[in-house]
């Protein structure tokens, strides 16, 4: 699951995504972030081909945290033609996590 891109803007690389973007704001620091990492593996396994998943530290980027009030870890924000359209916080079991997902992306 883990490719690591470079992009000059947080924005740059949600316009550039012609499939919805789910960002999953976190912190090393943050044991449920950690219980989300083979959560995200597998929604990441079954809507590959439809979706997908960014992270964002927290910590290294403080401007898009604020910009996006992430006031809990982890949150995950569905982003759609560049634009937030769903948010979830807290750690979210898979199956839950990939039906809800299927109802909006």
């Amino acid at each position: 699951m883990t490719t690591k891109k470079e992009f000059n803007s947080f924005e740059e690389m949600l316009s550039g995504s012609d499939a919805p973007v789910l960002v999953d704001f976190y912190a090393d620091w943050c044991g449920p972030c950690q219980m989300m990492v083979p959560i995200l593996e597998q929604v990441n396994a079954q809507l590959k081909d439809r979706l997908r998943i960014v992270k964002i530290d927290t910590e290294k980027y403080t401007g898009l945290a604020s910009q996006y009030a992430i006031a809990a870890l982890p949150t995950l924000v569905l982003f759609k033609q560049g634009k937030p359209v769903d948010r979830i916080e807290g750690v979210v079991q898979a199956s839950q996590l990939v039906q809800h997902l299927k109802t909006l992306i």
